[in-house]
């Protein structure tokens, strides 16, 4: 839902205060448990696309005329390819049942109306039924939980952990749960509908209106009809729209398919709190968190997780992990001044790390790239205290492919940028489905549009992926010869970032202000010869061990000297003299031998471990003592 949330504008002032070790949520010994000590990998796929070997690419086509992936074609050989590509948890996008335009009335499942859901297959964030999985995914529909517990196990049995969509913020405009428990009422079911705000309604309402579907929408473009699609949805009074749009007349560009979900805040009222006693809506939405942990799912990726009062995840997580201790919570979160809140209070493992990491590499990245390694500094330096719990990606469903047009329009990109956002933190790294092959997401496929992603809204064969699904052999026997390369490549840089001590637990020392050019008595004074603007250098380390991570985002090869400041050297307990050898854990450079006290000197310009890199490439240096 990011990239329609189009309200706030986030801007980041300063570094915030530091959190110390109490203030973190690691240990929570007092609780009795811990979450994992080791840097994992997510595996984000879109599941009813992942497996999807039809190549129809119909717009606006139906799950007949463009297929479906469903959860019995992610096989153990699937599971298994992912598992040996370095994958620990598999992020299943889009399980729980929401809204779509498929007819499942033969089913006992009503028809959902198509003027409030986006794409023929629906937007996985518009929630219809909480205790329910999509029957898109399932080839037996009345089934389709038994499919998806099953799915669960396979994953489970194949060594990996599964990651589940939480969907806090809002609902489908048409929720209404069929599959709940027969002792759950049901959202809104006792609801006051006769006023805006009351804490122990589950909705907003707009009192005396009725809701107005946006002028224009189209739901399955111009070319189809779809059956119910008259431009009216009946809903009176008209409910607030889930992105906060107290109107009963949202945009186009709102979540007007959405409603949003009351925690207790008086939104009008001055944002005013009530949650003593606890609001009606917290209970139902922690039994739902309860409800799917009970069926073997290790995590859950929380949406918009901010614009949920950061009390109610204080309340809810500990009560999940008290039955669950295993189970993470990831917040998709996008204003940098409330991450301690909620790592602290909010008691979140993980979060979003877009808006720092993310923005400040992306634009190495771009066709015309725009080099700044300050920002790339300073957001590391704002979560330097908290790193271990940033989510670090580069592609996801609400981001742009690197192969895009609009992006980096070269898979190859990917290389310096993945390295660096791989190796920065000890916190995990997400990779999207079809990243690892150069899928572009070229085209238009119905509402998702030609927008440089990979749709959710639609369904699609996602062509560079296909051809590593291989009509389900899940081997890659379509790739190119450059895409086995690439693919490779990930799977080396993730195998070796989660189990190289100082990538998967190290401390990060930025190499940047001891390399560039510095401004001295009015003059720009080169610091070492070669260090140019589209590098990214730093070290990663622990006692006894250094590594270098040095990336080039420019197109031409460089040759330079890296310095080593003194510091870095006593950080890591290792003498700044002596004769070392650095050698490319990448596998791809020779071993360099340097003198370790060369590498100190700030301003000889010869001085530094002399590096050979070629365009749009990386490196991962591991310092050893020369024998």
């Amino acid at each position: 839902m990011k990239r329609f949330f189009l309200l706030v504008v986030l801007i980041l002032v300063g570094c915030g205060p530091s959190l110390t070790q109490a203030d973190l949520p690691p240990d929570r010994n007092e609780m009795g448990y811990k979450p994992e000590r080791r840097k994992i990998i997510i595996y984000q796929m879109m599941t009813r696309l992942f497996a999807n070997t039809n190549t129809n690419r119909i717009f606006y086509g139906s799950m007949e005329e463009n297929g479906v992936s469903r959860f019995n074609d992610i096989t153990d050989t699937a599971l298994k390819a992912l598992k040996d590509f370095g994958v620990d948890y598999i992020w299943y996008t889009g399980v729980i049942a929401h809204a779509t335009m498929e007819d499942f009335t033969r089913y006992g499942i009503p028809m959902d109306d198509p003027d409030v859901v986006k794409g023929r297959a629906g937007s996985p964030y518009a929630i219809r039924d909480y205790y329910d999985v999509s029957p898109l995914l399932a080839h037996n529909v009345p089934k389709r939980l038994d499919e998806f517990r099953a799915l669960v196990e396979r994953t489970h049995r194949n060594g990996l952990k599964v990651i589940i969509d939480f969907v806090p913020n809002h609902v489908a405009r048409g929720y209404k749960s069929l599959a709940k428990p027969k002792w759950v009422k049901d959202l809104g079911e006792t609801d006051k509908t006769n006023v805006t705000f009351d804490p122990n309604n589950n909705f907003y309402y707009l009192p005396g209106t009725e809701f107005q579907v946006p002028k224009g929408y189209d739901p399955a473009g111009s070319n189809v009809k779809i059956a119910g699609e008259d431009g009216k949805f009946k809903e009176i009074p008209a409910k607030v729209t889930g992105n906060d749009v107290f109107s009963a007349s949202p945009s186009l560009g709102d979540w007007f398919e959405t409603v949003k979900l009351n925690y207790g805040v008086d939104i009008k009222g001055g944002r005013k709190t009530y949650f003593t006693p606890t609001p009606n809506t917290w209970g139902k939405m922690r039994d739902i968190l309860l409800y799917w942990a009970s069926f073997g799912v290790d995590g859950f990726r929380c949406d918009m997780a901010e614009m949920v009062p950061v009390e109610f995840w204080g309340w809810a997580i500990p009560q999940v992990k008290e039955k669950y201790p295993h189970v993470i919570f990831i917040a998709e979160i996008y204003n940098p001044s409330a991450y301690k809140k909620y790592l602290t209070q909010g008691k979140f493992d993980y979060l979003y790390d877009k808006v720092g990491l993310y923005d400040s590499v992306k634009p190495f990245m771009k066709k015309k790239p725009k080099y700044d390694r300050k920002g790339f500094y300073y957001a590391w330096l704002k979560v330097k205290d908290f790193s271990d719990h940033m989510l670090a990606f580069l592609e996801n469903h609400d981001e742009e492919r690197i192969a895009s047009k609009g992006f980096a329009a070269d898979p190859w990109m990917g290389v310096p940028g993945m390295t660096v956002v791989a190796s920065v933190y000890a916190g995990p790294v997400m990779i999207y489905f079809g990243q690892e092959v150069g899928e572009p997401a070229a085209g238009k496929e119905g509402f998702g549009g030609d927008d440089g992603r990979t749709t959710i809204f639609d369904f699609w064969g996602v062509p560079e992926h296909q051809k590593w699904v291989n009509g389900g052999k899940f081997d890659g026997g379509l790739l190119s010869e450059d895409q086995k390369k690439l693919r490779a490549f990930y799977q080396k840089l993730l195998l070796l970032v989660k189990s190289h001590p100082a990538l998967a637990e190290g401390r990060m020392y930025d190499l940047s202000f001891a390399n560039e050019a510095v401004q001295k008595n009015e003059k720009i004074i080169p610091q070492s010869e070669g260090f140019s603007d589209g590098i990214l250098a730093f070290a990663r380390y622990t006692d006894g061990k250094i590594v270098l991570v040095v990336a080039n985002f420019e197109r031409e090869a460089r040759q330079f000297f890296l310095k080593l400041p003194e510091s870095l050297w006593q950080a890591a307990k290792l003498p700044p003299s002596g004769t070392y050898l650095a050698r490319d854990l990448l596998g791809n450079l020779p071993d360099i031998t340097f003198d370790a006290a060369k590498t100190t000197n700030r301003f000889q310009l010869k001085a530094g471990v002399p590096i050979q890199i070629g365009p749009v490439s990386a490196a991962i240096y591991e310092i050893q003592t020369k024998q």
